[in-house]
């Protein structure tokens, strides 16, 4: 088996679906959305089982933040982040719940309807909405503006749908039509009334980052109580990218220096330096001033200099790392990220 114990804490309580069955012994799914504070754990475990199909939720922490959400044991895990995972590998979904950062959003369905439908031939998948992520859209001016607008009913403050020119660049760069605005630049928009967001969007000056949610996604969220944040957000349509380096050694070594800086945004992190024109670091695509993000799928978040070392190390002869550049690197933390940009690798 294979247990895993991530941090994680609790923000707004995650209301589920209702377990009605429908004659066949087959409940719905559930959904969690947990929120972290480095001195908690998600209180759990998630085991793979001989006896027991799927990715078991097991050893509750008595008090702990999954038993408080509502999570049983037995129950299976269907979807982290709105990714299906039951037909994923065991270890590859364990990534993706340390890979969440402050944020996870976890569909389960109840032991026994789980494995009533494994018996029935029923596709899992199809139990679960298709879309549950906001996007998160980085839009550059033209010469007829941003390619949206906003309407705001009378009097409220917070709720902005958006109207979106068909090929413009807010078309461009993948806001859905109809949508509802949620963050502006990393900040939340609740409290702005329309003429304090439109302050706020000519004071971007070309460029805005915009998270937005489609209504289906919006009702989806509001309807079971969860707030929807940039953390659980789609960002397959920004520019900035999160890059992943396979380095298997030569010779040489793999051509590249390891250093310990400060990074811009505060704190501490290890960068790549020294990289050798022709060597596999090179040839991987490294380039001077990435920062290290992972390896070998494992974060790096609170390891030192040489603790990162050694897990480079621990494959004598090939290594994967997960990087970003320092123009992204700054983009994600003005978002609002921090140091979890890990959601989207095999995303």
């Amino acid at each position: 088996k294979f247990e895993f114990n991530p941090k994680v804490g609790i923000d707004n309580p995650a209301l589920t679906l209702t377990e009605d069955t429908d004659g066949e012994g087959v409940g719905e799914p559930r959904f969690y959305l947990l929120t972290k504070e480095n001195t908690e754990t998600f209180g759990f475990c998630l085991h793979e089982e001989l006896v027991c199909p799927g990715h078991v939720i097991r050893q509750l922490e008595t008090g702990g933040v999954a038993q408080r959400r509502g999570l049983q044991d037995g129950d299976r895990l269907l979807q982290v982040n709105g990714h299906f995972v039951d037909d994923m590998d065991h270890l590859r979904v364990v990534q993706k719940i340390k890979a969440s950062g402050n944020q996870v959003l976890l569909a389960v369905l109840d032991g026994d309807s789980y494995e009533a439908a494994k018996s029935l031939g029923r596709d899992l998948s199809q139990m679960l909405p298709d879309d549950i992520r906001p996007r998160l859209c980085h839009v550059t001016r033209d010469k007829s503006g941003f390619g949206f607008s906003v309407s705001c009913p009378e009097g409220t403050k917070g709720t902005f749908q958006l109207s979106v020119l068909q090929d413009g660049p807010a078309d461009r760069a993948g806001v859905p039509p109809g949508s509802w605005l949620l963050e502006l630049n990393g900040d939340s928009v609740k409290s702005y009334s329309h003429t304090q967001l439109t302050k706020k969007l000519k004071q971007s000056g070309n460029k805005v980052t915009l998270l937005v949610a489609s209504s289906a996604v919006e009702e989806f969220y509001r309807l079971r109580g969860l707030r929807v944040t940039a953390a659980l957000a789609d960002t397959s349509r920004l520019p900035f990218k999160v890059r992943e380096l396979h380095l298997v050694k030569g010779p040489a070594g793999y051509g590249f220096l390891l250093k310990e800086d400060d990074c811009s945004s505060g704190g501490v992190g290890q960068f790549l330096w020294d990289v050798d024109v022709g060597l596999p670091a090179e040839q991987a695509g490294m380039r001077e001033g990435d920062r290290v993000l992972a390896v070998n799928g494992e974060s790096i978040e609170g390891l030192d200099h040489e603790q990162t070392v050694h897990r480079i190390r621990a494959h004598e002869h090939q290594v994967t790392l997960l990087v970003i550049d320092p123009a992204a690197d700054e983009f994600y933390h003005s978002v609002g990220f921090g140091d979890m940009v890990l959601p989207w690798l095999g995303s």
